[in-house]
């Protein structure tokens, strides 16, 4: 069952502010190596944290690369992401990007990752959603906003 998003979050002005702040995210990970901007700590991830990694993925209309900041879970050699995009009704772009070209890159800390990323299956995706909501408890809200089923994407190296 759905419940609403919070007016305030669909403000036009709220995907200009993201993008701006993803920007900035990204140029300060790049910059420090994952020093600045390596943890999210908004919401139910303050105060400790919870990682966040940067996913480089090919447009799918323009073919140029795209960078994007994520949380992700760490599952041996794998690394699992959610593209919630904060319970709006769509897929993020990058979702949609992987979707169509599922070779990734993923930096943690100065590290980058060639990695193969690919929509987790049902099953899979029961298995792993109790451990992102324990990781980012704000997953579970963010379901609940949406209608749609919100992807877990396993990342595993290519």
């Amino acid at each position: 069952m759905t419940r609403p998003r919070p007016a305030q979050l669909d403000s036009p002005l709220v995907p200009k502010l993201m993008r701006l702040a993803s920007r900035a995210t990204v140029w300060l990970y790049k910059k420090t190596g994952g020093a600045i901007g390596g943890k999210w700590r908004v919401g139910s991830a303050f105060p400790s944290g919870v990682p966040v990694g940067l996913l480089v993925t090919r447009g799918r209309k323009s073919g140029e690369p795209r960078t994007t900041p994520v949380l992700y879970l760490a599952d041996r050699e794998r690394l699992v992401i959610v593209a919630s995009q904060g319970g709006l009704p769509k897929h993020p772009q990058w979702y949609l990007n992987l979707q169509a070209e599922p070779l990734v890159e993923l930096q943690i800390g100065r590290h980058a990752r060639r990695m193969r990323a690919r929509t987790a299956t049902p099953a899979e995706r029961a298995q792993l959603w109790p451990r992102l909501v324990e990781l980012y408890r704000d997953f579970e809200t963010y379901q609940s906003w949406t209608e749609r089923v919100i992807p877990v994407v396993i990342c595993e190296p290519n």
